[in-house]
Formats: C-alpha cells, sequence, structure tokens
C-alpha cells in the first residue's frame, strides 16, 4: 500500500523516485550538470538504479567529464541506492543529490555543491511536469523530467584531487525513468549564453500500441519567460542532419523557435537502459555550440549562441527527420 502511494505522490512530483516496489525492467536516473564559471571544467554526474527483466539489480553512478571527453561507470549494490518518499532525495552509497545541491564521494570527484535559483519547470492543470497529459500513460517506454533549466552553483570540488572552485559557475538537472531508452532520440541542452535564457530540446521515437510517433518536448526559457513546443501543445517541427550539425525548428500559433547545433568536440561514451538492464551505449558532447533564434510571428524576439552544450544524436536518427512541418 505504501508503495502505490509513494508511487501516486510521485506521479505528480515528477522529480523524485517512481520505482517504488519495482523489482525488474525498471531504470531511473537523474542527470547533474555543472559548468565552473572559467568554463574550463564541465561535468554531468549521472546517480540512478537499474533494475533488468532477468531481476538483476544494481545501483549506479556514471561521470561525464566534457572536456577530457571520458565517462566512468560506478556500480554500487541496489541496497546502496536510497530514495526518499516525500522530497526529492536520492543516496548512492556516500554521495547525495537533490534539488538544492549534491556531495560526491568519487574517484574523479570529491566534495560538495550547493544550489540555488533553481528553474524548474512549471507545473499546470492537468500536466505535472515536462510530458504534459503524457505523464498520466501508464505504458510509456521512456519518461522525462527536467528539475532545473537553470540554476547559480556554491561551492569546491577536489577534480582528480585538484581543489577547483565552482561557485558562480552554471548548473542544469534533467531526469528519466521507465524501462529502456527510445529507438532513437537528438537532445540539445545549453544555459551558457550570453543573458538569461536557456534551452532544452528532445526529438524521439516513441513506442504507441502497436505503432509509434515522433514525440518531442522543448522548453526555452528567456528572461523567465518559459516558451514550450510540444507534442501535445500542437506545435510543429522540422528536423535535419548535416555533416556535424543538427538542425531543429518549432512552431506554435504565435512562436517559431529555431535551434542549430553544432558538434564543437568529442563525446563521451555513456551507458542507456535496455529493459532495465544498464546494456545501451550513447555518446554525448558537451563542447557543442547551439545557435538560437525565437521568433513572434516575422518578429526576432531573441538570436544568441550557447556554449557548454549538450548534445546527443542516437540510434537511427534518420527516422527523426522531416523537411516539412509536420505534427
Amino acid at each position: 500500500m505504501q508503495h502505490h502511494l509513494n508511487r501516486w505522490r510521485a506521479l505528480w512530483n515528477p522529480n523524485r523516485y517512481h520505482g517504488w516496489g519495482r523489482k525488474e525492467n525498471f531504470f531511473e536516473g537523474w542527470y547533474f550538470k555543472f559548468v565552473d564559471p572559467t568554463e574550463r571544467h564541465a561535468f554531468a554526474v549521472i546517480p540512478g538504479i537499474s533494475m533488468g527483466s532477468d531481476g538483476r539489480q544494481h545501483a549506479f553512478i556514471q561521470v561525464l567529464d566534457g572536456k577530457l571527453c571520458r565517462a566512468g561507470y560506478h556500480e554500487f549494490p541496489a541496497s546502496a541506492f536510497r530514495p526518499f518518499s516525500r522530497w526529492f532525495e536520492v543516496r548512492v552509497g556516500d554521495n547525495s543529490f537533490s534539488d538544492q545541491g549534491l556531495s560526491l564521494d568519487l574517484p574523479e570527484l570529491k566534495g560538495s555543491l550547493q544550489f540555488s535559483n533553481i528553474t524548474p519547470w512549471p507545473k499546470m492543470l492537468g500536466a505535472p511536469g515536462i510530458m504534459g497529459w503524457y505523464s498520466f500513460v501508464p505504458f510509456m517506454e521512456c519518461y522525462h523530467g527536467v528539475v532545473s533549466l537553470g540554476h547559480e552553483l556554491d561551492g569546491r570540488l577536489e577534480v582528480y584531487g585538484t581543489t577547483v572552485d565552482f561557485s558562480g559557475g552554471r548548473g542544469y538537472i534533467e531526469k528519466d525513468w521507465g524501462h529502456s531508452f527510445p529507438s532513437s532520440w537528438i537532445w540539445v541542452q545549453s544555459n551558457h549564453f550570453d543573458g538569461p535564457a536557456s534551452v532544452m530540446a528532445s526529438v524521439a521515437n516513441i513506442p504507441w500500441i502497436g505503432s509509434h510517433f515522433i514525440g518531442y518536448i522543448v522548453g526555452f526559457l528567456l528572461n523567465g519567460r518559459l516558451y514550450r513546443f510540444a507534442t501535445y501543445t500542437g506545435a510543429q517541427m522540422r528536423a535535419s542532419l548535416g555533416e556535424q550539425e543538427v538542425y531543429l525548428s518549432f512552431k506554435s500559433r504565435r512562436h517559431r523557435l529555431e535551434i542549430t547545433a553544432f558538434n564543437a568536440g568529442g563525446t563521451g561514451e555513456l551507458v542507456s537502459p535496455i529493459s532495465g538492464n544498464m546494456t545501451g551505449k550513447v555518446n554525448e558532447s558537451m563542447q557543442s555550440v547551439v545557435e538560437v533564434k525565437l521568433f513572434e510571428g516575422p518578429r526576432l524576439l531573441f538570436e544568441g549562441k550557447g556554449r557548454n552544450a549538450g548534445l546527443e544524436v542516437a540510434g537511427n536518427a534518420g527516422e527523426l527527420l522531416t523537411e516539412q512541418w509536420r505534427r
């Protein structure tokens, strides 16, 4: 009974753990990105839990060094994973993670950071998080959440044994849960613009009752206002790939968002879930540059470049592309 209550609470609070009572064919992970003020150090740390369809379980923390383009995977017994039910906090061994900060005791990173002025994805009636009403569909392959589109950092970390001050840097937090990542997806994120802006765009092939559809969730935060473009809002999209570029466009009745992401550096290889087991692979760049334009009708509201951008193009991305506007 308590498991059902905890899951119900998590449904309305997507940041929290959703796997209460689950034993197999399930994963959940949170993605904490942090960049120091000099922008010489950029990391993503991903704590989570894996429950394979074979019943095997383990907790993990992945570390992606965006500058050195290398990743580490630290495995823990499942008993080392300790989520909280009434607020968002997760502990894995001697490491802790929340929307207020994190504490790390890993070979690469040791110390703690505090977060301030976090920017959560706004809750709306019937839409507790970024997935809108899809949050309530019980058979989705993968669910997505954004904990903070951007926040400020305070604190120091030992990075490979050398102390680095992250105070004044920028952070970002999102998460995924379900049983498998999609067969293909494109993901772009940056909150390092010259000015108060942040962008996150995700396009993926979504299984749906014996078929599939191309789903997308996009948020562009500008001066405190969030411009949303998503499958469930009725927005339309276009997508194409160049040699080293990704082109994404989204439009609603009033606004159009154009995103061009350039892979400006190397990638690190992360592990991804398949049927709950962490057996997939995905390459992520944290050195990409993303150009963003926002229009209201014909009027240009914003034009800028985002640095330290995360970029993933995974699976058969060709099935996501469309030269014509489509829903």
